[in-house]
Parts: C-alpha cells; sequence; structure tokens
C-alpha cells in the first residue's frame, strides 16, 4: 500500500503575511542590506532561533537574496537584501482570500506596526516632533476616477522620494498608510 502525500501551494500571502516574516521584509524596505544577526537587533522581541528560520524560508522562496557572505568565527555570515518584485502578494492570492484571510493578514500588518512603535518608544528618548514621528488620520470625499487619480498623484510622490538611497545624513523613515471606504 502506498503513502498518499498532499501538497499544498504556498502562496504569497502565505508567505508574505506571517508575522514574523513581514517584520523581516518591512526591516529591509529602502535598499537596506542586513546580517541576521543586525536583524536580530532589530526585531530584538524576536527569538533568534525563529528568526534565522523565517529568513530561511524567504530566501528559499526568493523574497531575500545573499549579497554578500563573510567568515565569521568559522560560520558563514550572510547579508541579504530584499528583492522587492518578489515580496509582493499577487493579485490572483489577494482575490482569492476570504474576509477571515484578509483580517488576519491585516492583523499581521497592525502587529508590525505596534512592534515597531514599541521599539521606538523603548528607545527612552522620544519626541515625536524632532524623530518625525506621527499619527493621523484623515478623510476624503471621491469619487472612483478622482480615488484613481488621488493613488497615481501619490504613487508619483512616493517614488520621488523612494529612490533615494542611504548617505550621509539621511536616516531611514518608514510612511504607513491604510486606505479604505468610510463605514459612515
Amino acid at each position: 500500500m502506498g503513502i498518499s502525500k498532499t501538497t499544498t501551494k504556498t502562496t504569497s500571502v502565505d508567505l508574505l503575511l506571517h508575522p514574523v516574516r513581514l517584520r523581516v521584509v518591512q526591516s529591509l524596505l529602502g535598499d537596506r542590506r542586513m546580517t541576521t544577526a543586525a536583524m536580530a537587533e532589530e526585531l530584538s522581541d524576536v527569538s533568534p532561533a525563529t528568526l534565522y528560520r523565517h529568513v530561511a524560508v524567504l530566501a528559499n522562496a526568493g523574497v531575500l537574496e545573499v549579497v554578500d557572505e563573510q567568515r565569521v568565527r568559522g560560520a558563514m555570515e550572510r547579508t541579504y537584501a530584499l528583492r522587492l518584485p518578489a515580496a509582493q502578494v499577487k493579485e490572483e492570492d489577494l482575490a482569492a482570500m476570504s474576509p477571515d484571510d484578509h483580517r488576519k493578514a491585516f492583523m499581521a500588518f497592525v502587529a508590525g506596526l505596534l512592534a515597531d512603535f514599541d521599539c521606538y518608544a523603548d528607545r527612552g528618548d522620544i519626541d515625536l516632533r524632532r524623530d518625525g514621528v506621527g499619527y493621523r488620520q484623515a478623510a476624503f470625499w471621491l469619487s472612483d476616477d478622482e480615488l484613481t487619480e488621488f493613488m497615481n498623484d501619490l504613487r508619483g510622490v512616493f517614488e520621488t522620494w523612494m529612490s533615494r538611497g542611504p548617505a550621509e545624513g539621511r536616516v531611514r523613515r518608514t510612511l504607513t498608510t491604510v486606505l479604505m471606504p468610510s463605514t459612515s
């Protein structure tokens, strides 16, 4: 009697919207290159074993690429960069998600934001004005065509500013957006 194998296809949703993997991806945004040890410092609330396991999953899936390797105390230390095209949830995977799947994915996204803010707040000497930190909500009245125009305008602004790389005097900053129709 043979053993039947059940294969499950890993979707981009399963791969990218896991809370730890999502935070790894977010930590590399902005053309950053980091070793797993550097990620561990930044994501200090994630155990090293968990972090290494999820970095390996992302690397094996082609989301992360090794851009440098050097031997450190007998072990090979790899520096990773994000392959941005591979770090996007595919449209067909999003379309196949149920409302509950979207809730879980959004929860992972928000949990990552909370963890990032906790790390910022834990630094001790925080000054929202000096550090350029803010959180706000705004409402717009837009037709579907106006929304498309607004999104195209935003995309252009983002592309202009995101094209700047690391340089003297620059601090990596993250901007998070959530856009949805209001319930009222």
